[in-house]
């Protein structure tokens, strides 16, 4: 569905992707995952067609995106900081994304406005909502026209519990449904039950990407954060990075130094 034929893309001196391939089907989801600066969000932009590769291609069904947008109609993006016209209220903006896509009704999906109580503060501005509340509306937004493939990007960073496994009730109903899905996360834990694939990138080359399966297999261990940690020891990666992650999942009483690190 989606293939990244030989990707690089560098920013002046820096090289945030170094030839990626890779190729994405309906019914994976997709974790992408990797430090800071590892080249996810690059990755993620050049499929939206928001970067624009300094050589490869990448294809869409098929089909080169080569600057034609209409594809981006079939993708869900959710993205990690959503930012919206400050004076224009929440209901506005679902409005004005409606009249812009012009989709069916049977295609418009309002099970996250609904479980979010978003028509409650259709009325309010999006600069007075809190940093969860936009992460609430970004989430909707994205599942709102039923697309087939959907690129989520740390999406329950900001949620509160109850939030968060809203939304990973709602990914796991679209991968049900076939749908190919994308996600980045620091919190590998969100990530166990729903992912079927691992993408590790690291100072933007790709290290590896194969089943979430063959990972716990290889490592013996059934926590992602555990298997990433266990098949990276000895290499030149940062373990730390990633032993840290899992950790502060594994000790609540440590997650609330989860933003301090990264």
């Amino acid at each position: 569905m989606i293939r990244i034929d030989h990707i690089n893309k560098k920013f002046k001196k820096l090289i945030a992707l170094n030839d990626i391939n890779a190729q994405f089907e309906k019914g994976q989801v997709i974790s992408l995952i990797g430090p800071n600066g590892s080249g996810k969000t690059t990755l993620i932009k050049s499929i939206l067609g928001m970067v624009k590769p300094g050589s490869g291609k990448i294809f869409f069904n098929n089909e080169p995106i080569n600057g034609d947008p209409s594809y981006r109609s079939q993708i869900g993006y959710m993205p990690q900081i959503g930012r919206y016209p400050d004076n224009m209220k929440v209901g506005q903006l679902f409005k004005m994304l409606r009249n812009i896509r012009n989709v069916p009704e049977d295609k418009i999906d309002e099970e996250l406005v609904e479980k979010f109580g978003l028509k409650q503060i259709f009325e309010k501005p999006m600069r007075t909502l809190s940093g969860g509340t936009r992460q609430k509306v970004s989430a909707a937004l994205a599942f709102l026209f039923d697309p087939d493939v959907l690129i989520l990007d740390e999406p329950t960073a900001g949620l509160d519990p109850l939030s968060s496994e809203i939304l990973k009730e709602k990914i796991l109903k679209e991968k049900a449904k076939n749908k190919l899905i994308l996600i980045t996360s620091h919190i590998l834990s969100d990530l166990d039950e729903l992912t079927t694939h691992i993408m590790y990138l690291q100072e933007g080359k790709l290290e590896f990407f194969k089943e979430i399966e063959q990972l716990r297999e290889e490592t013996g261990e059934i926590k992602l954060g555990k298997a990433i940690a266990r098949i990276m020891k000895g290499e030149k990666f940062n373990n730390e990075w990633i032993d840290r992650m899992f950790v502060l999942k594994d000790t609540p009483g440590e997650i609330k130094d989860e933003k301090k690190i990264y």
